[in-house]
This record gives C-alpha cells, structure tokens and sequence, in this order.
C-alpha cells in the first residue's frame, strides 16, 4: 500500500462498512490506547542532550533554549511520537520565527488601546502532517535529500468574504525556498542556511526503503475484526432482550400485550412460548479474548498495561525488564532511529541560530553553565564538533530512587566514580553548576559556623570578665607568677605561635584575602554595625 494510503488507513477507520441509522455499532479504539502507551512509554521522560567538553559553558545552554524557551519540549516529544508511531515516518522542519511586537497593525502603526508587547526571536521545531510531506531523496543516497515539498489544503476567507478552500504548496531546495497558494506563486527567496530544514526520521527502519513502519499497522485489522464480533454479540444479547413469542392453536389478535396480563380461553391444543436463547456466548468471548491476546503480542503491551487491576509489589527492575522485555526491544529499535533524527535536528537549529543570533555564540555568564579555564570565550560555527550533540534516553521503566542512590554510593567509594558522573546519572543536565552550589553551599555553612563560634567566644569572654569564672568549656587563663627573690615578677611564658597548615604559606594569610573573609566573618556576626579595619602595609623605607 502506498505510503500516504497507510497514513489514511491508520487514522482509524474501525469499520468496513456501516449500519442502518439506530443499529449499534460497538467500536474499542484498541489502536489509539496501544499507540498512546508505546508513545507515553517511549517519550514520556523526556530525552536529555549532551555536547562536547570544550563546548559544555554554551551549547547546553543553547539547546535548552531551543527545546524548552523558543519551544515546548514535553509537547514537541509527543507529537514527535504520536506521528511516527501513527504513520510510520516524522518530517520535523526547523524555522526561525523573527523577533515582533504585538499591538501593531499590518502598516506598523499602534493599535489604539491595545499594549505594544516585544517577543524574541525563535528557532521553531515544526513536526510536520506525514501525509502531506513529498520527499526526494537522491537515487543512490537515502540520507540525502534533493528536494521537498508540503503540500496541504486549508480553509480560508476569500476576499469576497465567503469561506473557500485554499491549496498550500512550500519547495525547499538547498538554495531557495518557494511558496504557493492555488498553484500561484506568492514568495520566493534563497535559503538562508545552504540546506534543506527538514529532518526525517522513521519510525521503524525497513531494510532497502526510505519510509518507516508504524507501530499500529499490524493491529488495525485486528482491532476492526474485534469491533465487528463485538457488535455481532451485542445483536445476539439485543435481540433475547426482547424475545419474540410465538403462538400455535390460538390467534394472536384477541391477546392483550405487556406485563402482568392474563390469557385464558385457548384451546386445548394452543401453545405459546418465547423464542429462547440458544446461542452459547461462551465461544465469541474467548475468540475476542484471542484477537485481544493477539494485538497485546503484534505490539509488545503487556497485557496488565492498559489499566487492569493487579497486585502491588516491589518488582525489582530486573524483573521488570523481564515482564517488559517484548515492549523493551521495540523502545531500543525506536530509541536507535530517533537518536539519529534529533542530532538532525539540534544540528540543523543551532546553525539557525548562529545565522540569524550571532552574538550566540559567545559564552553568557546570565545562562546555565560554567566556563573553564581551557574552554573558550566564543565558539567557531564552523567548528564540526559544536554539532556533536549526543541523546541520553533515561530508563522508561521506574527506578527506586534510594536503589539507585545506594549503588552510586558504593561506587563512588570504591574510587569508580565521580561526584561528576553520579550527578549525570541522576540525571542532572548541568553538572558543573551543581558541583559549584554545593561548593557555595557549604562555604556558606563554614561561614555561619564560624560566625557561631565568634559569638560563643565573645560571650565567655563577657562572663569570665564579669564573674571571674571561666564558662564550661573554657580553659581559665593560668594564676599570676610568684615574685622572685628580688621581689620582681617574671614575664609570662609566651602562648603557642600560630599554627601553621602542611603546605600553607602563612604570608598569605595576612593579605587581602583574609581580611576580606574576617570582615565577612565579623559582618554576618555583628551586622553592619562592626566592620574590621582592613590591613594597611607601610612601605619600607629600602
């Protein structure tokens, strides 16, 4: 069948025929509930991006920015799986949508009344109708693409005023870009990026062909067989419901109808009954529990999957994957396309951007990631290794969080990871802004700790000078020394000298860092109230 014939048939078309007006037609859209499971389970967590090290201060950013500021990336993925697991194939066009202010009418004047509102430019991710897209790709070369053309119809006003339909055509070449409405061509311009925006991606790949397999299309027939049976059974049950009575030896016109009536005066030899059901049912259920148990096989949906009641138990996720594993290999050969389609398509949007926001390829201290001393201010488009945007697919099946917690506590003390990769694990998309909050974190703890222990220090002082008794904990200054002989008292013995840490130079100490962080210490202490003087060098006279 033809790749837009597929398309129609797995829209849904759950009869081949239809009934009279009143008849009941009993219609289970097995297709969309497993279609919608395999699309929920395959996409439902998202996909994160990762890039290379020497680009991981700007192109993490940039992408986050493409997918979740400019588009909505939980929405994005879901019509992304929706149209291929429906159809087969995805056509994913990227665009970039110029910066405009609302309020303004065609002319750019201000519209009365109304606030003028800016809005940013945007690099679009469009997931395209599969049936509306005619591809060309080159004869020897599936991944290359010659030419593409959408095409669809749509309603519209006409300058009379009356609803009409309208015909829109869009060409993309690698050096222009044409639009047409009613075969009429209205725009032509060159294509900015040298490429065709369009990434296609199929669903399931098919040895020797350029289009996908869905993941419906081998239960549509079975869930149309379903219906049909179902509606047969539901024929049987309606016409016993209301039984037809058949009356020998006795003419029926004299008999009064309803419930709760009383015939009498037959004749001998008349008799009445109601035609009883004879048809064991037995039989049609377990045939549509075959063709149920089928489709639950042609896809790989467990069967306690669409919402029947079961047990609850702390299934481990090995066994899980088990009881999964038929729905685990379709997610793996998804997952395999897809990762394929999505480098596409980040590729294919940060070279939109670099073209039409150049000042984005600067490193911004205000957006998420830190720069390091080996990594550069600014980035080279040019450069094939900013385009190196790999997909992490985190687990779909659930993960017990303290399991999971526990095992990377275990290899981070055996020495086989790092607190880098454990945070990549969890899958946090920006390890290095969370190692330095943590980082900031705990000197802010040093510091209230600290300033905790000035304050303990200023109060034993306070009580050992009004009452002379040292506070617990304080070791009382040592009695005055006797006189000598000659009536004359010797010095103290001198206090322990500073202490000096292993591989500290404690020049250092005295300089501006440590003043500053003494007066942070004194200022969270005492507010702003006290300040330390800071320290001041005489230069010598040499």
């Amino acid at each position: 069948m033809p790749r837009t014939g597929r398309c129609i048939e797995n829209l849904g078309y759950h009869w081949g025929y239809k009934r009279e007006v009143g008849e009941p037609q009993i219609t289970f859209n097995y297709v969309k509930a497993f279609a919608d499971f395999i699309n929920n389970f395959t996409f439902s967590r998202s996909v994160h991006f990762t890039s290379a090290r020497e680009y991981q201060h700007i192109i993490p950013a940039l992408v986050k920015r493409i997918w979740e500021v400019d588009n909505e990336k939980p929405k994005i993925m879901w019509e992304i799986g929706q149209q291929g697991g429906v159809s087969g194939d995805v056509f994913i066009k990227v665009a970039y949508e110029k910066p405009w202010i609302s309020g303004i009418d065609n002319n750019g004047d201000p519209i009365p009344g109304v606030m003028q509102t800016p809005h940013d430019g945007k690099v679009r991710l469009l997931p395209l109708n599969s049936a509306f897209c005619f591809p060309e790709w080159h004869p020897h070369d599936r991944d290359r693409l010659l030419r593409f053309k959408l095409k669809y119809r749509f309603w519209g006003t006409s300058q009379e005023g009356t609803r009409q339909v309208f015909t829109y055509t869009e060409i993309l070449t690698d050096n222009f870009i044409e639009e047409y409405l009613n075969d009429e061509l209205i725009d032509s311009r060159p294509n900015p990026l040298g490429t065709i925006p369009i990434v296609h991606i199929s669903n399931i790949e098919v040895s020797g062909s350029p289009w996908g397999l869905s993941d419906i299309g081998d239960i549509v027939s079975l869930n149309r067989e379903y219906n049909e049976k179902a509606t047969d059974i539901s024929d049987i049950i309606n016409y016993h419901a209301a039984p037809v009575t058949i009356l020998t030896g006795a003419k029926a016109s004299d008999l009064m109808k309803g419930p709760k009536k009383v015939w009498g005066g037959l004749p001998k030899d008349a008799n009445v009954f109601n035609l009883e059901n004879g048809v064991d049912l037995a039989g049609p259920m377990a045939y549509l529990e075959l063709i149920k148990r089928g489709m639950h096989e042609m896809t790989g949906v467990p069967e306690t999957a669409l919402g029947q009641i079961q047990a609850i138990s702390n299934t481990s996720g090995v066994a899980l994957a088990v009881q999964y594993q038929p729905m685990m290999q379709r997610y793996n050969l998804k997952r395999l396309n897809y990762s394929v389609g999505f480098k596409k398509v980040n590729e294919l949007a940060l070279k939109t951007l670099f073209i039409f926001e150049p000042d984005t390829v600067n490193y911004d201290p205000n957006t998420e990631g830190l720069i390091q001393p080996d990594q550069p201010p600014a980035i080279d488009p040019d450069d094939p290794l900013i385009y190196l945007v790999e997909c992490e697919w985190p687990a779909p099946l659930p993960v017990d969080k303290l399991i999971k917690l526990q095992e990377i506590q275990m290899m981070f003390m055996m020495g086989l990871e790092s607190k880098r990769g454990a945070l990549n694990d969890l899958g946090e998309e920006f390890p290095d802004e969370k190692l330095e909050e943590i980082f900031e974190e705990l000197l802010d703890d040093a510091k209230m700790q600290g300033s905790l222990d000035l304050i303990k220090a200023e109060m034993a002082s306070a009580i050992f000078a009004l009452t002379g008794m040292a506070p617990e904990g304080m070791t009382p200054p040592p009695p005055p020394a006797a006189p000598n002989a000659d009536g004359k008292t010797p010095p103290p013995p001198p206090g322990p000298g500073p202490v000096t840490m292993p591989g500290m130079d404690v020049g250092t100490l005295d300089g501006d860092m440590t003043q500053q962080l003494l007066g942070q210490l004194v200022e969270r202490t005492f507010g702003q109230a006290k300040k330390i003087p800071m320290l001041r060098r005489v230069p010598d006279n040499n």
